[in-house]
């Protein structure tokens, strides 16, 4: 794991998102998301505020024109109270705003951690880790094709099954 300052995580994002396509994730994390030991998996420490972190990665997604993201958030999150962790009623403010018309999905926290488990098995993975000590904030961006979608590959399939090509 190595601390790398704002330029120089936004220039590792550039620089492996074209690398990055269908199944790889890019993990936008708090300060207490634990460094993961399986290869593949690259974590770097960002100097940056999480929420601009969060904001960067979207927009460098959306501005792709091979990868768009499935977009997974804490279900948790939805449940921290206040007095429990100040400032998280403006963190959600704050992400709704950034993930607005995203493929977002909110599941338990295990759930998501189990999806990255079994994608970091095969794919690689980047973790950009924040200093924000709000808990339930990581966001996780699993990558999916942007240039094909589910409707087409059902299509696909059923093609195949018939066995007529074009």
């Amino acid at each position: 794991m190595t601390t790398v300052t704002t330029r120089e995580w936004e220039s590792k994002l550039i620089a492996l998102l074209p690398l990055y396509g269908h199944r790889n994730w890019i993990v936008v994390a708090d300060s207490a998301y634990p460094a993961q030991s399986r290869q593949g998996i690259e974590t770097i420490v960002a100097d940056a505020e999480q929420i601009d972190v969060v904001q960067a990665v979207h927009d460098a997604i959306t501005a792709s024109r091979h990868a768009r993201a499935n977009v997974y958030v804490d279900s948790e999150l939805g449940f921290v109270e206040e007095k429990d962790a100040p400032g998280v009623a403006d963190y959600r403010k704050q992400l709704d705003k950034v993930l607005y018309g995203a493929h977002l999905n909110r599941i338990p926290h295990e759930q998501i951690i189990h999806k990255l488990d079994q994608s970091a098995q095969v794919f690689r993975i980047l973790i950009i880790k924040t200093e924000l000590t709000i808990p339930y904030t990581s966001v996780f961006f699993e990558l999916d094709c942007g240039y094909w979608n589910s409707e087409a590959e059902q299509r696909l399939r059923q093609a195949i099954l018939v066995g007529a090509p074009r």
